[in-house]
């Protein structure tokens, strides 16, 4: 029996989880973007937790994922991955042709097994660094 679930979830479920693992050191707020009210958002429950969550936005560029977390405890177990994976296939069932995001540098090998490929030069946000990266669907 598979003890993973995948649904939309609104913006409060997240937020914990975007805070804990994304910016921890900064204030709640900060892990809010303007663009949420508008976005549609998964999260992965296991075994009845919230464990990893992602959030899609539209825009002229195709679709964009922001805030990709999963929770310290759950990494490594392939439940982003999951997420991800799902995401892409949600994204792709919509009719979107490119999927992109801004990616933390020490992320890139995990995306780059997804197919995403960088199209910028590095950039920080805050002491953190940055490329655009993107995936034909």
């Amino acid at each position: 029996m598979d003890s993973i679930e995948i649904q939309k979830v609104n913006t409060d479920d997240l937020m914990e989880i975007r805070h804990l693992v994304l910016w921890p050191d900064k204030p709640r707020e900060f892990v809010k973007v303007p663009e949420d009210a508008s976005g549609i958002h998964f999260g992965l429950y296991f075994e009845g937790k919230l464990v990893s969550v992602i959030s899609l936005f539209d825009d002229e560029q195709g679709i964009r994922f922001r805030k990709f977390a999963t929770l310290p405890d759950f990494q490594g177990k392939g439940l982003g991955s999951r997420l991800l994976h799902h995401a892409i296939t949600y994204a792709q069932a919509q009719g979107y042709t490119r999927m992109w995001c801004d990616a933390r540098t020490d992320a890139l090998g995990f995306y780059e097994r997804f197919g995403f490929k960088k199209f910028s030069e590095p950039f920080f946000k805050q002491h953190i660094e940055y490329y655009k990266i993107e995936r034909i669907l």
